[in-house]
């Protein structure tokens, strides 16, 4: 693989790409079969038995081309024979009924090789997407706000399916080598000099094909943000969210240009790259038949001095064609693949990034109960591939039974304390501990288990009320009585309860039946998925969003309730429901500048105090 692949693994940094060289075509060809092995691994793993039936009976299919040209060689000179009026070989007749079972049976053994291909097509589709599923969900944070790993991560989703035709050109090289060797040694039993007209034909085709193959898979890289645009443009112009500023702002049109000349972009590299192909490959393909036509008058020559019978003849003609043919189509088949190796680049460099978040092998069970707390000592934090720090020396604590709530101006860094303790991500500088113990020797999995969190920008799932409700908690089957609580909690009941179809109503419009809901709605059912959970730390970052005032009070009263006697940590802009908590942490330029209760803060008369002033002179 690419040494620059292999150089930026860690996607705790950002992602750099190895570009296509295209003076090293032959270099980079060969580099990339490196990919073949790593590929036939996830296509045994598929299927064992489904890949060994399939390589067994191509490789039947591909000697009966011969067994049928010998009999057919034999059956022409009894044939002759008779024209001389010589008697017929006795075995004759056997000789015809043998070729013909050889064609029935070679019908029958295709069509099987079509029934193992699908089969295969369908379990690598299937094990390959899986394990692209679970590495993209395996990787940091961080690496999904690099633009670079998304043209990375859009190529191996496109590869992950795309590469099928792959799979199925090596098990045709496969079977066009043995053809092509088998049909080979007849023609070297003739003549050796037959076979070296047909390579020298063949040979300079090969090696253009391979030099535009790669011209393509270079084109193609190039291409990738080109195309990420227009599937943007594309889904924005045809979304339920953008259709009333479309309308509104007039933006179809413009949208529509857009797309038309990336489109149009796209299209004349595509034609530019084609008529050069076009023109090279006519003119090594006039070779080629030169090199056939040149084998073909030698095999003419020679019958007629009486060295070959017309039996031998035809079988040589057909040799020529199928080793021609096989030869042909094994180097192209082999070209392919090459080919295709070029494009599973990226998606072996996909499989092979680590995550910088470790979940420690053998780590330590989260205390139950938490007993002293969660701490930040001296946490400063910056993100991958920027300079600033969000948050600078950042000391915190967060101890059982309380209630924080974080407030400050967008990008203080309150967010990212929130991913910090849920160790989405890890301090650049300083410790996270837990009970004492530094974060990051705990289970991964364990810790996540003891935390209910809902983002601003939580998920609207196109599921069923009750799977959106029970994706907060997957780890377990939940009773009926266990989702209507977390409803009840989060007032999502009220919503459930007017859906036609409860919580077995598909929500969203994607899928057929499926009805959407309001903000404040989806919201509701959010915040569901924490009540679910029997976390000992409840985290709500900005959820009540989209609630009005009232709502968003109602809200936290039931947090409020469900919290006793927990650790939460709460963000909002709004200080009705801020004031509800034990501790207020203001954080400006990434440090925590004032703390203590609503009233102890506003006595203070600092920060906290003018941003209270300030809201609440909005009401008035």
């Amino acid at each position: 693989m690419p040494s620059k692949i292999d150089e930026k693994k860690d996607c705790g940094t950002s992602v750099d790409e190895a570009q296509p060289r295209e003076g090293g075509a032959w270099a980079e060809r060969i580099r990339a079969l490196k990919n073949v092995p790593p590929v036939l691994h996830f296509v045994w793993e598929s299927g064992p038995s489904v890949v060994f039936w399939n390589i067994t009976i191509r490789i039947v299919v591909a000697f009966l081309p011969v067994g049928i040209g010998i009999i057919g060689r034999f059956i022409i000179d009894g044939v002759n024979r008779l024209r001389m009026q010589q008697p017929l070989p006795a075995h004759f007749w056997w000789l015809v009924g043998s070729e013909m079972a050889l064609a029935v049976l070679t019908g029958i053994l295709t069509r099987s090789v079509d029934y193992f291909d699908n089969l295969l097509a369908d379990r690598y589709t299937h094990h390959v997407s899986v394990e692209v599923m679970r590495k993209a969900a395996a990787l940091d944070v961080t690496v999904y706000e690099d633009p670079v790993f998304y043209d990375r991560l859009e190529r191996a989703r496109v590869q992950a399916t795309d590469r099928l035709a792959m799979i199925q050109q090596m098990g045709r090289l496969i079977q066009q080598s043995v053809t092509a060797i088998a049909f080979s040694i007849v023609l070297i039993k003739y003549s050796p000099f037959l076979l070296l007209l047909l390579v020298a034909g063949i040979l300079p085709a090969f090696l253009g094909e391979s030099h535009f193959a790669f011209l393509t898979y270079a084109k193609n890289f190039r291409q990738t943000p080109l195309r990420r645009q227009m599937d943007y443009l594309r889904q924005v112009g045809g979304s339920k969210e953008a259709a009333k500023e479309l309308k509104l702002f007039n933006l179809s049109e413009y949208l529509t240009n857009r797309f038309s000349a990336l489109s149009q972009t796209i299209y004349e590299q595509n034609v530019a790259l084609n008529r050069r192909r076009l023109f090279w490959g006519g003119i090594l393909a006039i070779i080629g038949q030169l090199g056939y036509y040149a084998a073909y008058g030698y095999s003419i020559w020679r019958t007629i001095q009486g060295r070959y019978s017309i039996g031998d003849l035809t079988l040589i003609t057909t040799a020529i064609m199928q080793a021609m043919g096989n030869i042909q189509q094994a180097f192209s088949t082999a070209s392919g693949v090459a080919d295709q190796a070029l494009f599973l680049t990226d998606l072996l460099a996909f499989f092979e990034m680590k995550p910088r978040v470790q979940n420690k092998e053998g780590g330590f069970k989260v205390p139950r109960p938490i007993r002293h707390g969660f701490e930040f000592r001296n946490v400063s934090f910056t993100y991958p591939g920027t300079e600033r720090r969000i948050l600078k020396n950042f000391n915190f604590f967060l101890e059982p039974g309380e209630r924080i709530a974080l407030i400050g101006e967008n990008g203080q860094g309150k967010t990212t304390v929130v991913k910090l303790i849920t160790r989405l991500y890890d301090p650049s500088e300083g410790q996270i501990l837990l009970d004492g113990v530094d974060l990051r020797e705990y289970d991964l999995d364990d810790l996540h288990a003891e935390m209910g969190v809902i983002f601003q920008d939580f998920m609207r799932y196109e599921m069923t009320a009750r799977e959106n409700i029970a994706v907060g908690r997957v780890e377990v089957p939940h009773t009926e009585e266990e989702i209507r609580y977390a409803a009840e909690k989060s007032l999502a009941a009220s919503v459930v309860g007017k859906l036609h179809g409860g919580y077995e109503q598909m929500l969203g419009r994607r899928f057929e039946g499926g009805v959407d809901l309001s903000g404040g709605e989806w919201q509701r059912i959010a915040l569901a998925r924490a009540y679910l959970r029997d976390a000992q730390l409840l985290i709500l970052d900005e959820p009540t969003a989209a609630l009005d005032a009232r709502s968003e009070l109602e809200v936290f009263e039931r947090f409020a309730e469900l919290t006793e006697g927990k650790m939460a940590l709460l963000i909002s802009h709004r200080f009705s429901t801020v004031r509800m908590a034990d501790r207020i942490v203001v954080l400006e330029g990434g440090r925590l500048v004032e703390e203590g209760n609503h009233s102890q803060l506003m006595a203070l008369g600092g920060r906290y105090a003018a941003m209270f002033e300030m809201q609440a002179a909005s009401y008035r």
